[in-house]
């Protein structure tokens, strides 16, 4: 069915019905709507989408041209066509510059109406497809593309567009961290299946006895505390994707009801006797070996085979080091967005050094990294001293740097601004003392061993009043 409607205004009720017989012989199973005034179906576009308005021009109350202006402010794509009984040219060019796509005149022929309210959908319906398109490319230039540059990760893209225009069930495996929801994600909105929902469930992260209702959902009295009826991710998920992470770890008893379900895509919510049909995608992911766990017992082997349809190994990070930049760059633009920052650049000192790195923790132990280095960056370049000063300030280890002493645990009673802020001018105090002692005082050979630029410099000696005269002498 389609998701949007026309709508028809007039307000002599008889022409109305008349309009909406003829159009609903010819245009179902579109919705086709009437309303007697221009109120009224301000209210019918306000809480619908209506692709289609066909309003009369001269209306008690609020007149054609007023519902076509206030129509166009709540939804910018309705295609309107404006009904006159005056066929005057002045009336088509007043209809046709407040924004009406096209005018018909009474009395009204037929065949007219229909090739109007034809082109009129037609044009509608690839308005919003040209959207949807337009929301991919930014949401692919933004977020998505490009992500990878190794030859694996783009083997592995033709593999996950080949894929996702398939309905089979997916088992995607790698080490923890590499990247495998993201996989899955792609394949949901490759498929023809992204406009319907994507839902992912970390399995282990919910106790067993609370599972099977997270995936089947309940009724209510079906056990203590189900006060009321609740649906599943299987039925939430219909007509879309089921992302099951972290496969490997559920138990063998929740095993066997996903076995059942995959085999006859029938789910029982618990305490119920009636079972319901969904039409859900499953992709499943695991950083397990699933067969070592099949020979041990912990894995059943049938659900093993339906699950492994069509699978994917994600590489880990260290096997495809030329990704590092290009995510590097990714991540520091997403983190700037999300504290709203300026944009940021990388020293190329710095980029190679993150490059070399061995990231056991893969694509998620890089991004929270990036996220620490856009959070304590004190400019708008992210470089090798302040890699320093989160290697061995900041880091998980707590330890100290240099004369300054930097212990995250002596901010803990400061505003998280105001804590960082003194961090960062204690290790700026110490890193440039330290570099001028090298220097004497030269700005310039400071400049060229730290990376920063000399305006940087100079707004740092400023800012935190360093006696240049002493580094000199």
């Amino acid at each position: 069915m389609t998701e949007f409607s026309i709508l028809v205004v007039d307000d002599d009720t008889d022409f109305l019905n008349g309009i909406i017989r003829h159009l609903k012989k010819r245009f179902d199973p579109v919705p086709i709507i009437g309303a007697c005034d221009g109120r009224a179906a301000l209210e019918i576009i306000s809480s619908s989408e209506v692709g289609v308005l066909l309003s009369d021009l001269r209306m008690p109350g609020l007149s054609g041209h007023e519902l076509l202006e206030k129509a166009a402010g709540i939804n910018p794509r309705i295609c309107t066509v404006m009904i006159t009984g005056y066929a005057t040219v002045e009336a088509a060019v007043q209809a046709l510059k407040a924004g009406a796509w096209d005018f018909i005149t009474k009395p009204l022929d037929r065949d007219t109406l229909y090739l109007t309210v034809e082109k009129a959908v037609q044009h509608y319906t690839l308005a919003r497809e040209n959207k949807r398109l337009k929301a991919l490319v930014s949401d692919l230039s933004s977020d998505l593309s490009p992500t990878w540059e190794s030859r694996a990760m783009k083997q592995l893209q033709e593999k996950i567009s080949a894929i996702a225009i398939t309905d089979y069930t997916v088992l995607v495996t790698g080490e923890s961290g590499a990247g495998k929801e993201f996989i899955a994600r792609e394949i949901h909105r490759l498929s023809h299946r992204s406009p319907a929902a994507c839902h992912a469930l970390n399995c282990p992260a919910i106790p067993e006895q609370l599972l099977e209702s997270e995936l089947f959902g309940h009724v209510k009295g079906a056990f203590t505390g189900a006060e009321r009826n609740r649906e599943g991710f299987f039925l939430a998920a219909d007509k879309g994707t089921l992302i099951l992470d972290e496969i490997g770890d559920i138990s063998l008893p929740i095993q066997a009801k996903l076995l059942k379900f995959l085999q006859d895509k029938e789910v029982k919510p618990v305490g119920s006797s009636s079972p319901k049909i969904t039409d859900v995608r499953i992709i499943a992911l695991t950083n397990r070996n699933l067969e070592e766990k099949i020979r041990d017992n912990s894995f059943r082997q049938d659900l093993f085979y339906r699950l492994n349809v069509l699978s994917i190994v994600v590489p880990p990070l260290r096997d495809r080091r030329e990704d590092i930049p290009i995510l590097v760059r990714k991540f520091i633009g997403q983190t700037s967005r999300e504290m709203n920052l300026p944009p940021m650049e990388i020293h190329p000192s710095a980029m190679a050094y993150l490059a070399r790195q061995p990231w056991p923790g893969n694509v998620r132990e890089l991004l929270n990294y990036v996220r620490r280095l856009t959070v304590f960056s004190n400019g708008q370049t992210i470089d090798l001293p302040l890699i320093k000063m989160v290697d061995n300030d900041l880091g998980s280890d707590g330890t100290e740097y240099g004369s300054g002493g930097i212990n995250p645990g002596q901010f803990t009673r400061m505003r998280y601004k105001d804590a960082k802020k003194e961090a960062l001018d204690i290790f700026s105090r110490d890193y440039l003392t330290r570099m001028f002692e090298e220097t004497r005082g030269n700005i310039s050979e400071t400049s060229r061993r730290s990376g920063l630029e000399r305006a940087s410099i100079q707004k740092i000696i400023k800012r935190l009043d360093l006696d240049m005269s002493r580094f000199r002498q």
